[in-house]
């Protein structure tokens, strides 16, 4: 008997722990549930206008109308306005060097002179025999007058002379191309070759490199092709430099390149300086077109929305949403042709906590701290 009373107490001891137990765990889901219950509270009462949680800070901007311009970015190659390897016309020895390496030579400055002593002699003998020539044909056209010579004879001397002539002009020929000349004002580069070095006319003697104004060689997608021609601006910058530079179109490719599928196009920029060398490479921004009285944001504004494009405006304290068209993009700003109007607030913060409705306080506007937010 007395094992069997105990039973029902153990039975009792066990009931009232799980009853213990499971109140424990009864609290422990309430205290869990009371913040979110509180935060949901908060949201619903901060929902409409006449809500009392506290507006959310935000940045914005006001709309105002100004110009915005449509660019393309690309990258190119800075090209000499005039370049030449330096060659000789005929193979010699060189004897003279008349530049220095690095200089600036006019155009028509002897650069360099090759070993031209045949040549010479042979243009002292034709003129030796040309002289002896012209003397007898004087002498033939006297006695012709008096009847001592005939025609045949005279023409035979005379054609003698002429003769005689052209060769003296093929020698004075053969003789300037042992002379090089620079054909244009420009910088001599690095020379190749020395005095007393055998030259052909294959030998590199040095470049010549006109740079102001310079080129600038660049493309384009084909879809701009129809937007861009001879006189648009352009603007680069180069490694090296903070500096920005201006140049204009002024030439194109008259067709399109099949394998990449762009543009090709030059431009020319003055460069008096001599900052900009040929093979820079270069960042480009070609100026489409500019927009006058255009309704300008922040892109990051802008936020896409079920195939469309929306911004939030702040309308009598909350955030208001906004459908709109877009126009013209630029790195940090993009065009809106419909949906806002001038002096609308535009909101540049915290797009994506943003609802309809929210009550919203302007923190900063147009980059400015301010102390409450409006329309």
């Amino acid at each position: 008997m007395p094992a069997s009373s105990d039973a029902p107490e153990s039975s009792s001891g066990g009931s009232r722990t799980r009853y213990i137990a499971l109140g424990l765990f009864v609290l422990v889901i309430v205290a869990l549930a009371i913040p979110k219950i509180r935060a949901a509270d908060d949201e619903s009462g901060g929902g409409g206008a006449g809500g009392q949680g506290a507006p959310m800070g935000i940045d914005a901007t006001v709309v105002r109308p100004g110009s915005v311009s449509e660019e393309i970015q690309t990258t190119g190659t800075l090209r000499a306005n005039e370049s030449v390897d330096l060659t000789a016309e005929t193979a010699g020895k060189v004897t003279s060097i008349r530049f220095e390496e690095g200089e600036r030579v006019a155009a028509g400055d002897l650069l360099l002179t090759i070993n031209d002593s045949e040549l010479q002699a042979e243009r002292e003998r034709l003129q030796h025999q040309l002289e002896l020539a012209t003397d007898r044909a004087e002498r033939q056209k006297a006695l012709l007058k008096k009847g001592g010579a005939s025609q045949e004879e005279v023409d035979e001397v005379v054609n003698r002379v002429n003769v005689l002539e052209a060769e003296l002009q093929l020698v004075e020929a053969r003789l300037e191309k042992t002379k090089v000349h620079a054909p244009f004002d420009g910088t001599i580069g690095l020379r190749h070759v020395s005095e007393g070095a055998y030259l052909s006319p294959q030998t590199t003697i040095a470049t010549l490199q006109s740079t102001n104004p310079i080129k600038i060689d660049l493309s384009v997608p084909e879809k701009y092709a129809t937007r861009l021609d001879v006189g648009q601006r352009i603007t680069f910058s180069v490694r090296g430099t903070e500096q920005t530079f201006d140049g204009r179109l002024y030439a194109t490719e008259p067709k399109i390149n099949p394998e990449t599928r762009s543009f090709q196009l030059r431009a020319r920029a003055p460069n008096p300086d001599g900052v900009l060398r040929p093979g820079m490479f270069a960042n480009i921004r070609v100026t489409l077109g500019t927009v006058e009285d255009a309704l300008v944001v922040p892109a990051v504004a802008v936020v896409p929305a079920l195939g469309a494009q929306r911004v939030f405006v702040v309308d009598d304290g909350t955030a208001a949403p906004r459908t709109v068209t877009l126009g013209v993009r630029t790195d940090s700003t993009v065009q809106i042709t419909d949906g806002i109007a001038v002096g609308d607030t535009v909101i540049t913060s915290g797009i994506q906590d943003l609802r309809a409705g929210l009550p919203v306080r302007v923190e900063t506007l147009n980059g400015r701290e301010e102390g409450t937010g409006g329309r």
